[in-house]
């Protein structure tokens, strides 16, 4: 995607426009930014704007030539679509705007030149960008550091199981999750924006995000750093924005580089989602336990980088041991289901378990051993450098 240039004239704090846009302005009255915005979003996404969407331009900060803020495609309510939207950031030069959407190359360059955004939010969406993005990389790290969207220590149904962030379009991104408190969190900290009526987006380090859709009583920000457990809004129906829900939830969508990713086989508050047959059925995995689609999923919070959660397959426990290989002796045994710490890895003695066959085994911060064969740890390999 290539961003777009045309000349420009005034900046408007919050703007409105509808798909259907005028045709071009003439030389003697040239568009403004938010017909430049609208112009990208309908480049971006031309099949949504060639239904029955507006567009929704809100440039929340400006200073100079420079602006940043959302840009939503609305929807019906009640329709199967949800909305959807990005930040976006333009700059004006030579009498020019330069406009780049979240997923646009330019949009990592715009951030880490504007003045808008500084410090720690700048690296975040520096960092969503794969090109620059140093950490976890879709598909060979499956590690979050995220807990699920509610209070750690509470329960809530999993109402849906993996599917797409509208309907069953893939990627199945996310999960709908109700009950408890019915008060949404922050999963990981971030910066946390507001996107649109009942939809919140928070930017995580990793290339990550996580969106926050169908909210009542929920946060205004633009931009605000919010910690891991921050109160974001309460599960509800609202479907200002379009969309559906026939019922209260949140619906949690997992994204990274700026695009919406599968769910499964992430851990998300020491589960791991599994896509099923068909969107919304699946399941989440703890260890061996088992959770489908409508059971309750326990919040154990986050899972630390340097840590693992047996899986002993469907057997109670697994074996320590005193090296790498079934040759070392018993050191005894840690239940299925347990947070373990990881101080290093060496290759032993070739086991198979859930996620297949590995003959790497993994040092404990006790001084134990246990095969990574019965571990889930997000990385194929050493996840805390060999010994």
């Amino acid at each position: 995607m290539t961003t777009r240039t045309v000349s420009g004239a005034s900046l408007a704090l919050a703007l409105a426009a509808a798909l259907t846009w005028s045709p071009p302005a003439t030389a003697a009255e040239p568009p403004d930014l938010t017909e430049v915005v609208v112009a990208e979003m309908r480049e971006r996404a031309p099949v949504a704007a060639a239904g029955d969407r507006t567009a929704r331009v809100a440039a929340d900060r400006q200073a100079g030539d420079w602006a940043f803020g959302t840009a939503v495609l609305t929807t019906r309510p009640g329709s199967e679509q949800l909305p959807e939207g990005w930040l976006f950031l333009a700059h004006r030069a030579g009498g020019a705007w330069t406009v780049a959407l979240e997923g646009e190359p330019a949009f990592a360059d715009l951030a880490g030149r504007t003045p808008l955004v500084g410090g720690e939010e700048r690296a975040l969406l520096v960092r969503q960008d794969g090109r620059r993005d140093v950490g976890a990389t879709a598909g060979n790290d499956l590690r979050t550091g995220m807990a699920l969207p509610f209070a750690v220590g509470q329960s809530w149904s999993m109402t849906s199981g993996p599917h797409g962030w509208s309907g069953s379009a893939a990627p199945w991104s996310s999960l709908d999750l109700a009950g408890g408190d019915q008060r949404v969190l922050a999963a990981r900290a971030g910066a946390a924006y507001t996107m649109c009526t009942g939809w919140l987006r928070v930017i995580h380090d990793r290339g990550y995000a996580t969106d926050y859709y169908h909210l009542w009583n929920s946060i205004s920000v633009n931009g605000a750093a919010v910690g891991q457990g921050a109160f974001l809004g309460n599960t509800g129906t609202d479907v200002t924005c379009g969309g559906s829900a026939s019922g209260r939830h949140v619906h949690f969508g997992l994204r990274q580089h700026n695009a919406y990713v599968g769910i499964a086989q992430h851990n998300i508050g020491k589960w791991v989602p599994q896509a099923g047959g068909a969107a919304y059925q699946g399941s989440a995995l703890h260890g061996s336990a088992r959770v489908n689609a409508g059971g309750a999923l326990y919040n154990y919070g986050a899972l630390g980088f340097t840590q693992g959660v047996v899986d002993a397959n469907g057997g109670g426990t697994v074996n320590r041991r005193t090296g790498p290989g079934t040759g070392y002796g018993l050191a005894g045994a840690v239940a299925d289901g347990t947070t373990v710490g990881i101080a290093c890895s060496a290759n032993g003695t070739s086991h198979t378990g859930r996620w297949g066959t590995s003959a790497l085994w993994n040092r404990l911060t006790d001084g134990t051993w246990v095969s990574d064969a019965y571990l889930w740890t997000g990385v194929n390999g050493a996840l805390n450098g060999n010994c």
